[in-house]
């Protein structure tokens, strides 16, 4: 019980943080030009890093759903207001542990939102007259908004959010329980979430070897960070 009542804590007050910075009257940086530009580039980037994913029958549902529903460009606004909506009852229903997820998974959201208005202010001040990115202009604006521990703890909550629901599809009764829900959720207008959690669960349960997959995405993006902060003359480029 203490695990699920501290995953609801946790994802309470990450929910108020995320209306908070999302928020354009209390966060003036959500309608800077470069925002919008910093997520299409940085969504692109890492389509291309999941090329040798997207080509595996295996992989390719889990990888398109990294890309759509975990870390893409995608406003995941409409499924946080649907978890702040159910609250009490996902607390009652759910296993603490994969409360965790979903509170990983909204942590994950805030930590990159976070990010692209650092780097959109960045780039105003550095490229005021540019109007689209390039691997050169945002390897400066990487390097310069710094933060490698809150990056690298940006990649760790990737894995685990990849994790969580790997280990989610062995827990007795619980994909029982989504699709017992799809109807009641529906109804309730609570589609976001539950189409969330479904499309997860899906991908992964055809995924067969889910910690060799994320450790994979895992390694791959902390050499990208890596090569970023020491200036490397091609990040990207597969090593």
């Amino acid at each position: 019980m203490s695990s699920t009542r501290d995953a609801t804590a946790r994802l309470t007050c990450l929910l108020g943080r995320h209306q908070a910075l999302h928020d354009p009257s209390r966060e003036p940086r959500n309608t800077l030009r470069w925002l919008p530009e910093v997520r299409r580039w940085q969504a692109q980037r890492l389509e291309a890093s999941f090329d040798h994913f997207l080509v595996d029958p295996k992989r390719r549902p889990a990888a398109q759903f990294f890309l759509s529903d975990v870390y893409n460009d995608h406003d995941f606004s409409r499924r946080d207001a649907d978890i702040a909506r159910v609250m009490p009852m996902m607390g009652k229903l759910l296993p603490g542990s994969l409360l965790a997820t979903v509170a990983d998974a909204i942590e994950l959201g805030l930590l990159t939102h976070a990010f692209d208005l650092r780097l959109a202010q960045l780039l105003a001040r550095i490229a005021p007259k540019r109007r689209k990115l390039d691997a050169e202009l945002y390897t400066q604006a990487y390097r310069e908004s710094g933060l490698p521990r809150l990056r690298a703890r940006q990649i760790d909550l990737l894995a685990r959010v990849g994790l969580g629901l790997g280990g989610a599809l062995r827990m007795p009764g619980v994909q029982t329980l989504l699709k017992l829900s799809r109807g009641p959720a529906r109804a309730a207008g609570l589609a976001e979430l539950q189409g969330f959690l479904e499309r997860g669960f899906a991908a992964f349960a055809q995924l067969g070897d889910v910690r060799g997959f994320i450790a994979e995405i895992e390694q791959d993006e902390r050499d990208i960070a890596q090569r970023l902060f020491n200036g490397h003359p091609d990040p990207f480029a597969p090593q």
